[in-house]
C-alpha cells in the first residue's frame, strides 16, 4: 500500500490527475484536480489505494488530514469513494467537520449522492470520532492553480462538477453566477460553484 507519492503533475482532468513518479504515470482520482498544477516541481500526494477483482484505484489528497477524513467517510455505511470525494471537493473540511459535530444534516444533504438517511448515518458514525480534526490541527492549504483564466477555466470547472455527480440543472443554476466573474482560475470557479451549491 502507498502512503504518498512524490512526483510531477503532468495532466489534470475533471476527475483525476496524472502523477509522473520516476517515469511511471499514476492516474490518481482527487476531489478537486484544479488545486494541483502541472509543472516540473515535485508534488507530494497522499494516497488511499483500493484493490478489487477488476481494478486498482488510487485516491489522492493534498494533505494527510484530508486523506484521514476521506477514510473516516468511507467507513460510514452507504458512503462510497465518489460520494466521499464529492463531500471533500469544496475544500472546506472545517465546515464538514463542524456540520458532523453539530448534527447539521441539512448541510450534508447538499452534496451529490447524500440523502437524509446517509447524512444521518454520517453524523451517527462520526460525531464523536473527529477530535483529531480540531481547528488548530486542521488542513493544509490547497495547492494553487495556474489554470487558464478564460472561459476554458469555467468550462473545466463545470465539467468537474459533472464528474463529482452534480445534476445538470444545478450546474446551470450556478453557471450564470460564475459567468459574472470572467477573470477566475478553474480552481476559483470550482470553489465558488461548490460554495453556491452547498449554501
Amino acid at each position: 500500500m502507498y502512503e504518498y507519492l512524490n512526483g510531477q503533475v503532468v495532466d489534470i482532468q475533471p476527475a483525476y490527475i496524472v502523477l509522473d513518479v520516476n517515469g511511471v504515470g499514476y492516474l490518481v482520482r482527487v476531489a478537486n484536480p484544479f488545486r494541483f498544477e502541472v509543472g516540473d516541481d515535485l508534488t507530494k500526494v497522499y494516497i488511499h489505494q483500493t484493490i478489487s477483482d477488476t481494478a486498482q484505484t488510487l485516491y489522492g489528497f493534498s494533505s494527510l488530514k484530508e486523506k484521514q477524513l476521506f477514510e473516516k467517510l468511507l467507513a460510514v455505511s452507504g458512503i462510497g469513494a465518489k460520494s466521499a470525494l464529492a463531500i471533500l471537493a469544496n475544500g472546506d473540511q472545517q465546515a464538514i467537520v463542524e456540520a458532523i459535530s453539530q448534527d447539521n444534516v441539512s448541510y450534508l444533504t447538499k452534496f451529490p449522492g447524500i440523502g437524509k438517511k446517509t447524512a444521518q448515518q454520517i453524523v451517527l458514525d462520526l460525531k464523536d470520532k473527529l477530535d483529531e480534526f480540531s481547528a488548530n490541527s486542521l488542513f493544509d492549504k490547497p495547492h494553487p492553480s495556474i489554470s487558464s483564466t478564460d472561459n476554458a477555466a469555467l468550462a473545466d470547472a463545470l465539467e468537474a462538477l459533472t464528474a463529482l455527480g452534480y445534476k445538470d440543472r444545478d450546474i446551470k443554476r450556478v453557471e450564470k453566477t460564475l459567468q459574472s466573474e470572467p477573470e477566475q482560475t478553474t480552481d476559483a470557479y470550482l470553489s465558488a460553484a461548490l460554495k453556491l451549491l452547498t449554501n
